[in-house]
């Protein structure tokens, strides 16, 4: 068994720390919240310093980079301590701070959960890192106290970072997508309820479409066989115009057809939706960006 310290007890950290305690590890847990207790079975340190001291694997989650740098900056010597840390955060603040740790001799790996925190300890947990592999090779059985699955990406210690903004840039804009339509829905006097079967039905079309989207791109071949971008901007503009008749915000809809808009003035009507990926962050922006 591991000796492990949780740095954070907001939701995340208290289900993070809890799994420790339950897979058998000794586990300390620190806050910046003086008033927060540990989930029982876990010590509850007086000061970062103490706790990152009490353990030979320290997990940071706390509430984006202003607070990593809040907690672990103060801290004057980290050298030969081993820092996982599972804050959410940008590719390029994982890298910074992955730079910041290796000036300072400290053995860090980056990570990303991917899952929410009823999830942590079950199988249906997600958790991504990346960093130096042979990291993530000492600590693989301790963090499979987290459970579910555990994916290494790679060398690059943003890259975790990369695929949780990447499918959270899915999610959200999903989520934006259902709450938008059920309050045009709503405005046509449609209830919630009646309109779930059918977006239900709906919702069941983007598995296959990410799969298929997401290999095209990847090809740089758009097939327009199904529907085209041409034909997907007029639906789109009277969506946005029912939304404006009934004083909704339609600022999304009207960013989609100026994405679609584009493409056509680029000469992409009769190509399939998945090439607004590639007007979005065309193939040679993107090479000449892996060359800088």
């Amino acid at each position: 068994m591991t000796s492990v310290t949780v740095l954070g007890l907001g939701p995340m950290g208290q289900a993070l720390t809890s799994a420790f305690v339950a897979a058998g590890h000794q586990t300390t847990a620190w806050s910046r919240s003086p008033g927060t207790p540990a989930p029982v079975g876990a010590a509850r340190a007086t000061s970062a310093t103490e706790a990152i001291e009490a353990g030979e694997l320290t997990v940071v989650c706390v509430r984006g980079e202003a607070a990593v740098a809040a907690v672990l900056d103060p801290i004057d010597d980290l050298a030969g301590r081993a820092v996982i840390n599972l804050t959410s955060g940008s590719p390029v603040q994982a890298r910074a701070r992955a730079a910041w740790a290796a000036e300072r001799k400290v053995d860090y790996l980056a990570g990303a959960i991917m899952t929410p925190t009823p999830s942590i300890g079950t199988p249906a947990a997600l958790t991504l890192y990346s960093g130096p592999e042979s990291l993530h090779r000492r600590w693989a059985d301790t963090l499979a106290a987290l459970g579910g699955t555990a994916r290494y990406l790679g060398a690059d210690p943003g890259r975790a970072a990369a695929f949780d903004v990447s499918l959270l840039d899915m999610f959200w804009q999903s989520v934006s997508g259902i709450v938008h339509g059920l309050a045009l829905a709503r405005a046509e006097g449609i209830s919630g309820s009646d309109l779930v079967p059918f977006g239900r039905t709906m919702a069941g079309l983007l598995p296959d479409m990410v799969t298929r989207f997401a290999g095209q791109l990847d090809r740089g071949e758009f097939p327009g066989t199904r529907s085209t971008i041409a034909s997907a901007e007029p639906g789109l503009a009277h969506i946005a115009e029912t939304a404006e008749y009934h004083n909704i915000d339609a600022s999304s809809l009207h960013a989609g057809l100026t994405l679609i808009r584009r493409a056509i003035a680029a000469g992409h009507a009769t190509d399939g939706l998945a090439r607004l990926a590639d007007v979005l962050n065309p193939r040679e922006s993107r090479s000449q960006a892996h060359r800088m």
